[in-house]
């Protein structure tokens, strides 16, 4: 007979709601109560095995409990280190700041410095906003429609959804939204390289035109790949447009590679794509190999902080300096950018297949391993009228018929209508075609039982 607990799977759920805040997210969409993990798999407590598209939202590149990972915990726990050190410099410290440099472009050791933050890529969003805004003697920000960049106040202020501002009334005064480009929602209603340009002319006229409103910004921040706007990538040209922009305005330009950094666009940064170099690079999730970490790098002209400026208690956690040390060495000894291109090619060039057979998909799109399925009514028909409606009660059904099937899956983008991939960087093709087979029966099972005014 099964321990009691293993049969009670909403007894988890129940406990869950009624102790926890209102705020929680996952579990509305993913209702499950995981137990264990290898790898790309994990299972819940009534011992149902799931594939992992989610990854701990990019956290864990590398799969659940691998031993590269594992063994660094391990080592360090059993020489005694102590757990947290503020910001006191120690070997595993020492070590992990030489791994994240050698895993930069050959520019970055000699002229940027790092800073430690809290745990949270948010945390180091703030710290980011803190740095520019000293140095430049600037305030405003210029951000992008579909950003993300964190839930902390700084952070919500420069995010494009303007639903979790609403109830504190916004905050955003000093940002500016600037429009991102998009084959699919092109917002000049182009698409392809003339939206991409017609958006870096945009932002050149604003800048340039002394009636705009707009003064000249401390910063500007944007997403390489945004992620949680529905995984767009922006053009390599927009992006090298958009430097040349911010150079020669002296405007600091902040990529915000939380989610993108250390392998999963295809290049160990996604900034390497455009071949550019920002001013501030924010990196966590996979730099701590599954732990907590998050930090900012910056130009060294740019340090104008005096002590204490940004502070954090644990910035100094020892045990994600190991496994982020090893985690960046195993990606890059292993070269796991070049599997999560051909991976991520593999995965989209499967799921256009289900979309060319299926009514509800209506756009295939990502860069490397973080790929983005657009839901939309099935019952569009006139394409001249431009892209058709999204479907969040789609997204959301085809959401609950993969969870079924074992596969893990998230939603983000326009009103929860795009339904993003994200599985470790250590995913087989093996792996990515039973990704792909389930997602196609869940497609096929959607369509079936959601009537076409979805």
């Amino acid at each position: 007979m099964r321990p009691y607990y293993l049969s009670f799977r909403n007894a988890y759920l129940e406990r869950q709601e009624a102790i926890e805040s209102n705020a929680r997210t996952y579990p509305r969409g993913l209702p499950i109560a995981l137990k264990s993990g290898g790898g790309v798999r994990v299972r819940d407590v009534e011992d149902r095995e799931y594939i992992d598209c989610l990854s701990g939202a990019g956290t864990q590149p590398l799969g659940h409990n691998h031993e590269v990972v594992v063994d660094a915990v391990r080592d360090a726990l059993s020489g005694a280190v102590p757990l947290q050190t503020l910001d006191l410099p120690t070997p595993l410290k020492d070590r992990f700041i030489g791994d994240l440099f050698d895993s930069l472009p050959a520019e970055f050791p000699n002229n940027f410095k790092i800073q430690f933050c809290g745990p949270s890529g948010a945390d180091a969003i703030e710290a980011a906003l803190k740095l520019v805004r000293t140095a430049t003697g600037r305030r405003g920000i210029l951000s992008f429609r579909g950003a993300y960049h964190g839930m902390t106040s700084g952070a919500l202020s420069l995010t494009g959804e303007s639903g979790p501002k609403a109830a504190i009334n916004g905050g955003a005064a000093e940002v500016q939204f600037l429009p991102y480009p998009s084959d699919y929602r092109c917002p000049f209603g182009l698409g392809g390289h003339a939206g991409s340009e017609m958006s870096a002319r945009y932002i050149e006229n604003l800048l340039e035109d002394p009636l705009s409103g707009v003064p000249l910004p401390a910063a500007m921040i944007l997403e390489v790949v945004q992620g949680e706007g529905g995984i767009n990538p922006a053009p390599d040209s927009w992006l090298r447009k958009i430097r040349e922009i911010t150079e020669f305005r002296g405007i600091p330009l902040i990529l915000d590679e939380v989610q993108t950094g250390l392998g999963r666009t295809g290049r160990l940064y996604a900034f390497q794509h455009a071949g550019i170099t920002p001013d501030v690079l924010v990196l966590s999730k996979a730099i701590g190999g599954g732990l907590p970490l998050s930090v900012v790098i910056y130009r060294r002209e740019l340090d104008h902080w005096q002590p204490g400026a940004h502070a954090g208690t644990f910035r100094g956690n020892q045990l994600a300096f190991a496994a982020g040390a090893a985690t960046i060495r195993f990606i890059s000894a292993q070269r796991l950018e070049c599997n999560a291109e051909e991976m991520g090619c593999r995965l989209q060039d499967a799921l256009r297949s289900i979309q060319s057979e299926t009514r509800c998909i209506g756009h295939v799109r990502g860069r490397g391993l973080m790929v983005g399925v657009e839901i939309v009514r099935a019952d569009h028909t006139d394409r001249l009228a431009g892209p058709p409606s999204s479907s969040p009660q789609m997204a959301q059904k085809l959401q609950n018929e993969c969870l079924r099937r074992g596969l893990i899956l998230e939603r983000g983008g326009r009103l929860g209508s795009v339904i993003r991939f994200l599985p470790p960087l250590i995913v087989t093709p093996a792996e990515i075609d039973e990704i792909a087979g389930r997602f196609r029966a869940a497609v096929e099972a959607a369509e079936k039982t959601v009537g076409a005014s979805a």
